[in-house]
């Protein structure tokens, strides 16, 4: 009767039911929610409160176009095959479909020494991110830069990598946070950074739109080989690079040593739904024990992952044939046309703007004043959705990234209204 009365009460009241096992100490380090989706939650409060208003989003880097239909042929193809005998497949390799691995290697790193088997073909690069982190463990250090992309230090705390947050400086302790300002042009002073095993770095930069010089990052290689440190190198915006700026870190002598790449079909090809991408982990990156990097991280893969979708594949193998490569450089060269009006825009306005010509990205300053303030007020005002940069690091405070993704008629009606906004 005692175990019936129990199970009475749990049913009368569920909620005051708890298990005996502890929460996870490191998540609970985190501070509010993460960056993007907190955007999503103001953005869907102003609809409730202004269901009538257009409302337009620069904020979160999310595709806008149709991807290419040489690109969807391909894949609607593959799936219809799949009711097949002949087309159907199950479970491709972890790593990826060889044929796609070798593809990317001879497009991308042709003349880098990276072959096929240095590729693993992902579900993207944030999941890359997420499975570096467990590769490396809980007892490593790293320095990100700052700002930067919120992936790398949120899936450090969580796997125990640092300390508590300090809000007086808006930093974890244990992590190296290397400024990236207007003042040493994006690019960290090495001489003031501490060693660390793992150093984050994104080039193009997101959030600031900047992009490092093949001397810079002869400086980090250095600084790495120097420090017997591995890069975490994200490429995700390569193609929206100009002029001769690195498109990848093993175009720098010794970076397949110290180097590992995270890259993406996202932003090239409409892939932000689809997910597809990649990693590269060359064989000569190896543990202070001698053993090479690439083992683990394939243990890592097989044993969290069962391999991309083999309709995203087909998919990506479409984007690597010429006309799918011609297709991808279009989409790019769209949102490199919308970067120009924001920057264009802003500058007509007086402010100073920092990127917009490696990334689809525009970083405005708005000097003393607080990031989230100046969102709520573009936002409230004009019915534009932003990013605050103190999201992106406490260097990002601020300053507001504008995202070029979006449709031109969005853009060129975003413009407008910043220009009452601030005339």
């Amino acid at each position: 009767m005692a175990a019936s009365s129990s199970s009475s009460n749990i049913q009368k009241d569920p909620s005051t039911y708890k298990t005996k096992v502890s929460r996870n100490e490191n998540i609970a380090k985190l501070q509010a929610g993460y960056l993007f989706p907190e955007v999503r939650r103001r953005k869907a409060e102003h609809v409730l409160k202004y269901p009538d208003a257009q409302v337009i989003s620069l904020g979160i880097g999310d595709t806008t176009e149709p991807i290419p239909e040489v690109i969807t042929t391909a894949m609607a193809k593959r799936a219809l095959g799949l009711s097949t005998v002949e087309g159907y497949t199950g479970y491709g390799g972890e790593g990826g479909e060889k044929q796609l691995r070798a593809r990317i290697a001879s497009t991308f790193y042709a003349n880098l020494g990276i072959n096929e088997d240095d590729v693993f073909v992902s579900d993207g690069a944030k999941s890359d991110i997420s499975r570096l982190q467990v590769l490396f463990g809980s007892n490593v250090t790293m320095a990100v830069q700052d700002p930067s992309y919120p992936a790398y230090v949120d899936s450090s705390v969580i796997m125990g990598q640092t300390g508590q947050f300090q809000k007086d400086v808006e930093k974890y302790t244990n992590i190296e946070y290397m400024k990236c300002t207007p003042e040493n042009d994006f690019f960290p002073d090495l001489s003031k950074v501490s060693r660390t095993d793992i150093i984050f770095f994104c080039s193009p930069n997101n959030p600031t739109g900047s992009a490092a010089s093949r001397e810079q990052l002869i400086q980090l290689v250095k600084f790495a080989k120097d420090n017997g440190s591995i890069i975490v190198y994200d490429t995700a915006y390569a193609m929206y690079a100009s002029g001769d700026t690195p498109k990848s870190i093993f175009e720098i002598p010794g970076a397949k040593e110290v180097a590992i790449e995270i890259a993406s079909f996202s932003k090239y090809a409409g892939f932000t739904g689809v997910r597809l991408g990649w990693t590269i982990v060359p064989k000569e990156v190896k543990y202070s024990d001698g053993s090479p990097v690439a083992k683990d991280f394939n243990r890592i893969v097989c044993t969290g992952f069962s391999g991309p979708s083999n309709i995203a594949q087909a998919g990506g193998l479409a984007c690597l044939s010429p006309e799918g490569l011609e297709a991808m450089h279009q989409v790019v060269g769209f949102y490199k046309e919308n970067t120009k009006i924001l920057v264009d825009t802003f500058t007509s306005l007086g402010f100073k703007v920092y990127g917009g010509k490696h990334a689809p990205y525009v970083w405005v300053h708005f000097p003393g004043r607080s990031s989230w303030d100046v969102f709520s007020e573009i936002l409230e005002k004009t019915h534009v959705v932003t990013t605050p940069g103190s999201g992106f690091g406490p260097a990002g405070e601020g300053f507001v990234r504008f995202s070029a993704f979006g449709h031109r008629e969005s853009v060129l009606e975003a413009c407008r209204r910043f220009k009452e906004l601030y005339k």
